[in-house]
């Protein structure tokens, strides 16, 4: 028996017990029964009802809820764990390779300078490697975004994070309602957003972020986040750049989930914008 139907039965049950009584008193036991002992009985015949049959049906729908409170608490994990391993395999795993093959080009260096070259770079990665770790053990270490926590509390949760350990002044304008973002949204927007700050945090020398998320479309059943720094502003080319993986993840991510991934210039003297959207209708 579904939840659903457990509902229905446990707020049915009590008015067709009394428009039972009611219908039997006054056709059948109106010449046996008074009209004040009828008055008395109907209580108790709902009372009966609740203990031997209405008991067994919350029982049921608790037994149901915990059920989907279990089931809830290990999609999120397994959706955490599917988190964990696209970053391992698109940040981590990539910089790893891109280390091994600058080994090789060591090895093969003629002078001096070559060698230094190539050491510079392989520093430059294993920091690389070290920052994507840390991002990897943070994430793990964040509350897991579930629907039965309000969705401002992670995203509070996050601004404090990035703040704490940089300094960087996060403003927050968030005007999508929680009940607009599955719990799979929510994961893959933090996850995102996160991305984001971590970014403007290592990069962009900013000493701001404006956070701004609203629904969008008809429906409204779409959104349109933006993170804005006052930063240096990304380079043309950071983006194709070679060990860049970071942006590529993202937009990774965003494709997967069919939304739409872009980056830009706040203006033409500084800063980043970095927009995700779920366009409704």
């Amino acid at each position: 028996m579904s939840y659903k139907q457990i509902k229905w039965l446990i707020m049915w049950i009590p008015t067709i017990t009394i428009g039972l009584w009611e219908y039997l008193r006054h056709t059948v036991l109106l010449p046996y029964l008074s009209m004040e002992l009828g008055n008395l009985l109907a209580p108790v015949i709902v009372l009966l009802v609740t203990v031997t049959l209405l008991r067994k049906l919350f029982a049921r729908m608790e037994e149901t809820q915990d059920a989907l409170r279990r089931e809830q608490m290990l999609k999120a994990a397994l959706e955490e764990r599917e988190q964990l391993s696209r970053e391992l395999h698109d940040g981590i795993s990539q910089s790893l390779f891109l280390l091994s093959v600058k080994l090789d080009k060591l090895d093969q260096a003629n002078n001096a300078e070559d060698v230094r070259e190539q050491t510079g770079q392989i520093r430059d990665t294993v920091r690389h490697v070290y920052e994507d770790v840390r991002q990897s053990i943070a994430s793990l270490r964040t509350t897991p975004v579930v629907t039965d926590l309000p969705w401002m509390q992670s995203i509070y949760a996050l601004a404090a994070e990035i703040s704490e350990g940089s300094g960087l002044a996060i403003v927050l304008d968030w005007q999508m309602p929680d009940a607009k973002l599955t719990a799979k949204e929510k994961i893959e927007l933090l996850a995102l957003l996160r991305e984001a700050l971590l970014n403007i945090q290592k990069h962009a020398r900013a000493g701001k972020a404006i956070v701004r998320c609203v629904p969008h479309g008809d429906d409204r059943e779409g959104f349109c986040c933006t993170v804005a720094d006052d930063g240096v502003g990304i380079a043309d080319d950071r983006r194709t750049a070679e060990g860049c993986y970071g942006l590529r993840m993202m937009e990774n991510r965003a494709a997967a989930m069919g939304w739409e991934f872009a980056i830009s210039r706040t203006s033409d003297v500084s800063g980043t914008t970095v927009e995700i959207c779920k366009r409704g209708t």
